[in-house]
Formats: C-alpha cells, structure tokens, sequence
C-alpha cells in the first residue's frame, strides 16, 4: 500500500469520534503521524458522557498504518492548545496538516427554535465551542504550520456555502456557527495563501457518526434498517469518507488551487476518485437539493 504522507505530521482537532475520527484514521492510513485531541479520554470522559476516547482513535490510527498521539485538550483553554503545538513542535518540528473538526455540540441545540425561545446558555456555549476554539487552536498552530511550505488547514463544518447561503440550518446558533467555520476557511486563504499555505472549508455529507447511529438505534453492519423511517437515510456516507477527502487533499500538491474554497466529501470524491468504504461515492449535497429538498421520494440512483 503507498503511504504518501508517511513524513507529514497532522493534527486532528476533536478527534474523538464522528468526523474527526474517520479524518484521523485515513490520514494514518496514509501514513502521516497524527495527533488527536479532544476531552474524553479512558480517564475521564466530557460531558457527552459517551463511550468514546481520544485513546481509541489513536490506536485505530496506528492500526492503520500511521503513527496515533493522543493529547488530551480543551481547546477553549488556550494554555492547553499552545502546550500541545509546543510539544508537536519539539517532537516532530513540523505540522504539516491542521484539522479544526472541534464541535461538542450535540446536545446544545434545539431544532427550529428561535434565538429569542432558544435556551441562551447552551446557545452561547456552542458558538465557543463550535468557533472560539477554532480561532484559539488556528492562534497557536499556525506559525507552526507555516515552518515548512505547503502547509494545509481543513476547516470542518456542516453544509457547503452555496448550500448554507440559502437555506437557514437548524437555528440561530447552529447556522451561525457552521457559516462562520466557512468563513474562517475564506480568511484564512487569504492570510495563508501568500505565505505558501491552504486553507478550505470541508463538509461531510449525511454522515453515519456513532451519535446518529445510535439516534437511530442501528449499527454500521445493518445501519440500512433505519431507511424504513428515514428513506432518504440511504444517501448517508461513514466518517471515513470525509478522512478520505482530507487525506486526498493533504496528498495533492496542488492543492492550493482549492485555497478558501467550499468542499464536501461528495464533490472531493469526484475530483479525486476515492470511494466511501462500501465502494460508493455518495453526494449528498447535490441529493439533498435534488431530491430532498425538492419532495421527491427517495432514490439515490445517480447519487451514490
């Protein structure tokens, strides 16, 4: 199997499951050295109080065929995020992939709740921990970065910008916490560009976490029984998928033609050719607008 990120050094910002975890795992799969980070560890777990831990996810990066660091992290403490760039520098002298996948917010939002019904605590709270920590953990990690030429920024969110601009998502909080992560992405290309950097947005499509799996009260192996009520479930994609895209573009040397851009693994997949874990290319965006949002009954042919 080629590796080509054996030499480069990532981390994955909240790294504990979902995105963050299939991110991680297919850049070790490449064989870069990757960091994870998050707030639930075998120790102790954060206040999602699920089963999963930054250990894990590093051994599954291992596993792989890269090289797993778990680094227990609040990234809203910016102390703790500038010991960690501390130490990646003095262990490895380079970061050559940053992965802002930091959420932590599952539980803080209420579906189509206006901002003057929404619970204002927990609403606050999500836009740190969806947006005050990117800022922190870009602060510390960028000078970094920008050691070594060629350096790339994913920045993780939900929705493509196109699709975010004209749809409202979820509520107050949530929309204003997933557009402003595409936002960063287009700042950061601007201050990154010039200095030999990337920086892009990337959203996955209907993604089958371990969260929306539970929801749905199904597994991986037999995640097909939800789509008796949820049809249009069948155009969801793993978390490998969207590890897939970054890994794509953290091997692509030209990959500053994408600097400030909107991604999805859905599109990633047809520029590049890489397929989902089933061999599928699933482009839920496109579905989305397509079928869903335009009533019709749930068919992914062409789709996936």
């Amino acid at each position: 199997m080629t590796q080509p990120l054996r030499d480069k050094v990532a981390l994955v910002a909240g790294a504990t499951r979902g995105a963050g975890r299939g991110i991680a795992v297919e850049l070790g799969a490449a064989g870069a050295t990757v960091y994870v980070t998050g707030r639930s560890t075998r120790a102790r777990r954060s206040e999602y109080d699920r089963p999963e831990t930054i250990e894990d996810t590093a051994d599954l990066v291992t596993e792989a065929g890269g090289h797993g660091i778990a680094v227990p992290a609040d990234h809203l403490d910016p102390a703790q995020v500038e010991a960690l760039v501390d130490r990646i520098a003095a262990e490895q002298g380079r970061l050559d992939v940053l992965v802002n996948d930091i959420w932590g917010g599952e539980t803080l939002f209420d579906w189509d709740a206006p901002v003057w019904e929404h619970d204002l605590d927990k609403g606050l709270r999500l836009l740190r921990l969806a947006v005050e920590t990117h800022a922190i953990t870009s602060h510390h990690a960028l000078p970094l970065l920008l050691r070594h030429p060629g350096g790339l920024v994913v920045e993780v969110t939900d929705g493509t910008a196109d699709y975010n601009r004209d749809h409202y998502r979820v509520s107050f909080f949530y929309d204003l916490a997933k557009s402003s992560v595409l936002r960063m992405a287009f700042a950061l290309g601007h201050e990154l560009g010039p200095r030999g950097a990337t920086a892009v947005a990337l959203t996955p499509g209907w993604m089958r976490s371990e969260i929306m799996l539970d929801h749905f009260g199904v597994r991986e192996d037999n995640w097909r029984d939800a789509l008796e009520k949820v049809p249009h479930f069948a155009i969801s994609e793993t978390p490998r998928y969207v590890g897939r895209a970054v890994a794509a573009l953290a091997g692509d040397p030209e990959v500053a033609r994408f600097n400030g851009s909107s991604l999805s693994s859905g599109g990633l997949a047809q520029e590049y050719g890489f397929t989902d874990l089933d061999g599928s290319r699933p482009d839920s965006w496109r579905y989305l607008v397509e079928v869903q949002d335009a009533g019709r009954p749930a068919d992914v042919t062409g789709y996936r």
